[in-house]
């Protein structure tokens, strides 16, 4: 006798598992099937023997009263009765799919989705696939996160207990953001290395500066000298809490902890621009910014500072008042903000060095510079004839250096 076809091989399997699995369908018995039709009341599960079971419509619909399926997807569900034909009811397959998924998120670390449905003494009330769960206040958000409502939200939560078969579960929210916030902190700090230019916010103001939100957690430290080319009195006139800004890498150190940054490298630097500006003999005006031991720092335009050594003002004290924790008295009665006539005596661009000597009023030379100025004429080099020794300046400098009238 020869072998039948082989399509009529499969269809006898077929329907021999057909036959089989009808007959092994009781009471009680979870089972697989898929949606074939979907009537008012309730749906048509073809559950592969010859019949069709049937499920309450209700029971495919989720809180907002939306069906969850359609037709031509599967679902599993639990025989309630066999009497007049298969009657089907998901919820307690339900139940226990989800308790027994729960426990494997659990066990496995996997994230799971929930909706917080009302704030609860200490935390939140989230449901979870049908499931009850809490979510402790701490574990909501991180500690810096703006305080916004989270009732009615759907967050990602990861369980850190399950107990009592999933009848005791707690989830944290927080600890899938700040893992999150470590892999992108990873990704953000690979990224920064000197002369990257990034925007951030402004997180806290100091005074020596300011730290910047890089974004994932990442700060950086905005230092006063890099905020401007010229000397910056008062951080807060530059930045501000909470304030967006563009900032340029400077030094990262080696385990990417600690990172500088630089505002004044995103403008031209004002020293690229000086040569043959400035020369030596040159007499110009100049405003004190600070005082040293060894001298004071002039800014001769903004972002230009030149240095006069302690020893062109003399040692006799200047302007008639003493100053306290100074050698020599040679910066008494100067204050920074003074301004005077100098003249250039070194200039070294490729180092960024100018040294001054501030000029006697009365001197022919300081003479026919306000004569200049006066006129309007620009700052022009001294003659190079019989340079005027500048000696001790200090009968001199209560003239020279005393701040103008307004």
């Amino acid at each position: 006798m020869s072998d039948p076809p082989d399509h009529l091989a499969d269809d006898f399997a077929a329907l021999f598992e057909a036959s089989y699995r009808t007959k092994r369908i009781e009471k009680g018995q979870t089972i697989e099937g898929r949606i074939v039709a979907i009537g008012h009341e309730v749906a048509l599960v073809d559950v592969g023997g010859k019949g069709e079971a049937a499920i309450d419509l209700a029971e495919l619909k989720n809180e907002e009263g939306l069906l969850e399926v359609a037709v031509g997807d599967r679902i599993q569900a639990v025989v309630v009765s066999t009497a007049g034909g298969l009657t089907l009811s998901r919820r307690p397959a339900r139940g226990a799919a989800t308790a027994r998924q729960l426990g494997d998120a659990y066990q496995s670390r996997l994230p799971v989705q929930g909706k917080v449905e009302r704030a609860v003494k200490g935390g939140y009330e989230v449901r979870i696939a049908g499931q009850r769960a809490f979510c402790p206040i701490s574990q909501i958000d991180t500690p810096r996160a703006e305080a916004v409502p989270h009732e009615g939200r759907t967050y990602t939560f990861r369980i850190i207990e399950y107990k009592e078969g999933g009848r005791n579960i707690v989830v944290s929210r927080r600890a899938l953001i700040e893992e999150e916030q470590r892999a992108a902190a990873g990704d953000l700090r690979r990224s920064l290395v000197p002369g990257a230019v990034i925007t951030g916010r402004v997180a806290s103001v100091r005074e020596f500066g300011a730290f910047v939100d890089l974004g994932a957690g990442v700060q950086g430290l905005l230092h006063v000298s890099e905020m401007g080319w010229s000397r910056v009195s008062d951080i807060t006139q530059v930045v501000a809490p909470g304030q967006e800004i563009t900032v340029k890498v400077l030094r990262v150190d080696e385990d990417g902890q600690k990172i500088a940054l630089g505002l004044k490298q995103l403008t031209d630097d004002p020293w690229a621009g000086l040569a043959g500006k400035y020369e030596v003999g040159q007499v110009i005006t100049g405003r004190i910014t600070r005082l040293a031991e060894f001298g004071a720092f002039v800014e001769i335009e903004p972002g230009v500072e030149a240095l006069a050594h302690a020893s062109t003002f003399g040692a006799g004290g200047a302007l008639g008042r003493e100053s306290k924790g100074r050698s020599g008295g040679w910066s008494a009665g100067i204050a920074p903000g003074t301004t005077g006539v100098f003249e250039i005596v070194s200039v070294d661009l490729e180092k960024k060095r100018i040294g001054v000597a501030p000029v006697p009023e009365g001197s022919s030379r300081a003479a026919r510079f306000e004569e200049a100025a006066d006129a309007g004429a620009p700052q022009e080099a001294a003659p190079e004839a019989a340079p005027e020794k500048i000696g001790s300046l200090a009968d001199k400098l209560r003239a020279a250096l005393k701040p103008r009238e307004p």
